[in-house]
């Protein structure tokens, strides 16, 4: 099963922060909400969440 590990406001943050947590190891798509507000869910699965979220909090505080 997938979990949303973050809501990215643009394509060019979600492909940011997906290519960081490739390069760590994980598995990770990205899947745009809807059209009208252009934000994407980065999932990962879910057996993977809290190794991805220590990451992503690395990622999102430099």
């Amino acid at each position: 099963m997938w979990k949303v590990i973050y809501i990215a406001p643009t394509a060019k943050i979600a492909e940011r922060i997906k290519d960081k947590l490739t390069e760590e190891g994980f598995l990770v798509q990205i899947r745009p909400i809807s059209l009208s507000k252009q934000q994407y869910e980065i999932v990962v699965p879910e057996g993977e969440l809290e190794d991805v979220q220590e990451v992503l909090n690395s990622i999102l505080h430099k």
